[in-house]
């Protein structure tokens, strides 16, 4: 199986609609990512034999640092066709996510994610490591984070969400 990553072109929007509500089984997450990418998100995806079969963004967000706001990135979200998931897409998702969010300077990316599944690409709990999340409703292990190499080590404080999160309160949704 040869997976290739590519961006996402115009006419993949719907296909990306229908896989990333078919992986979430939640429209309104359908509806964050169309807002997310219509608002400059960088959005990727996984091409199997001429088909869309996962997706990811990386979106631009804040982190309130004491010195001054830092634009940083979130992951979220990383979809893979129900069908396929077990057999390495959406780490590939990952993995493509986080070069080009080196490649485009970002200090550091976040997510809200299972430990288990996204501590295998670097990500650990951001708490720890002076970050403080957005909401009181995303668990402390969900709350994740990986340090890029434009992070210096005053750049900490709490994660700023973009609108788009808050607008379809898609924020703690575990």
């Amino acid at each position: 199986m040869t997976v290739t990553i590519r961006p996402q072109h115009p006419d993949d929007r719907p296909t990306v609609r229908a896989l990333v509500a078919a992986a979430f089984n939640r429209a309104v997450i359908a509806d964050l990512a169309d807002t997310l990418l219509a608002t400059g998100a960088h959005a990727y995806v996984a091409d199997l034999a001429g088909q869309v079969a996962g997706h990811v963004q990386l979106s631009r967000s804040w982190l309130d640092a004491p010195a001054r706001l830092v634009e940083v990135l979130v992951l979220s979200p990383l979809a893979v066709h129900p069908s396929l998931q077990g057999r390495g897409i959406g780490g590939a998702l990952v993995r493509h996510a986080l070069a080009e969010a080196t490649r485009l300077g970002a200090p550091a990316v976040f997510l809200e994610g299972s430990p288990r599944y996204y501590g295998r690409f670097g990500f650990a709990p951001g708490r720890p490591l002076g970050f403080t999340p957005p909401s009181v409703r995303i668990p402390d292990a969900a709350f994740q984070v990986v340090r890029l190499p434009a992070y210096e080590p005053w750049m900490t404080g709490a994660l700023v969400y973009a609108e788009a999160f808050w607008a379809f309160d898609c924020v703690g949704l575990r």
